[in-house]
């Protein structure tokens, strides 16, 4: 790994790492850059991330290429109604001579895709709370450690469609990010249809080391960030709380709970990374914009009166972003 001679000449580094991995990544998956985006920034904030979105969206293969562009041990694990937290985790059995022995399971990977993690009981998905907020896993007392980095990415189909489970609120405060995937535009979608229909392949080359992530996730959390800009995600996730001296009119209204400290944590952390990415060196409240929306969405729940006037998640969070300035 290089040596750098400042934090400057290494977020200026980051900078330029990052638009290679947007160009390498953009030769598979075309058109979703915001989702790249934001998927990136949990990846170098340390987060976990779970993508929405209709089956069909290429969500498995866009968490594919970025495992490829950032050549790290890769593992999916397809989430299903009969699957078992052992299926998950491993489990021991006796060897030739009689003794336990530990046979780890997929969860012992660097970046683990969680495909349709909706699809399974709150069981099983129970089994990933641990390694997700410890990077551990504990089986029969005893506790193994997960190479760093560990990050998973889950996909998640809508919640209106049928056989899915809905995740527990406090496995869904584990994920940083909460990213909706849409239906690509028309030209996109010409140039995926001309690119998946042709015979050839795309070769995705690797852009970041191992201890360059490591590195660069220590560099977010060092950038220096102004008072006020942390007031200011500190006083949105406050608007969020209904019923409260700092709530807005609004969540009392929508809302039946607001968002906990862990989202102002992960709105100070993304707007970090935001500045980063974009070549600066300090964030600033447009940083703490960029990703409110996929901090707070699966951290707030509407109430009866918000689902029955079609008031939705995000109109509410774009209400209470502008009352917070």
């Amino acid at each position: 790994m290089k040596e750098f001679n400042s934090d400057v000449e290494a977020a200026d580094a980051l900078h330029e790492a990052y638009t290679k991995l947007n160009q390498e990544i953009s030769k598979v998956v075309i058109g979703q850059d915001e989702v790249i985006r934001l998927l990136l920034t949990s990846i170098f904030c340390q987060g976990h991330c779970l993508l929405v979105g209709v089956p069909g969206l290429a969500k498995t293969l866009l968490i594919h290429t970025i495992a490829s562009a950032l050549h790290l041990d890769f593992s999916r694990i397809q989430f299903t109604p009969d699957l078992m937290p052992s299926d998950i985790l491993g489990s021991e059995t006796l060897d030739k001579e009689r003794n336990f022995k530990f046979i780890k399971g997929p969860i012992f990977a660097n970046i683990i895709l969680a495909d349709e993690i909706n699809r399974t009981p709150p069981k099983t998905q129970a089994a990933l709370l641990e390694s997700m907020q410890e990077y551990a896993v504990t089986i029969s007392g005893k506790k193994y450690p997960l190479s760093r980095p560990f990050f998973v990415l889950a996909t998640q189909n809508p919640i209106e469609q049928e056989g899915t489970y809905p995740l527990p609120e406090a496995q869904l405060d584990r994920f940083m990010f909460n990213v909706l995937l849409d239906y690509p535009a028309y030209d996109k979608e010409v140039e995926i249809v001309k690119n998946t229909t042709a015979d050839f392949t795309t070769d995705v080359k690797q852009v970041l080391t191992t201890e360059e992530i490591l590195y660069y996730q220590q560099l977010v959390r060092k950038v220096p960030i102004p008072d006020n800009v942390i007031e200011y995600a500190v006083r949105l996730v406050h608007k969020t709380r209904p019923n409260t001296p700092g709530g807005s009119s609004m969540a009392s209204d929508f809302l039946e709970w607001g968002a906990g400290p862990r989202a102002s944590q992960f709105l100070v952390t993304g707007a970090k990374c935001n500045a980063l990415l974009n070549g600066k060196y300090s964030p600033d409240i447009e940083d703490v914009i960029s990703v409110a929306k996929p901090a707070l969405r699966h951290r707030i729940v509407r109430n009866f009166k918000a689902e029955a006037e079609g008031v939705t998640v995000d109109s509410i969070i774009e209400k209470l972003i502008e009352e917070a300035k």
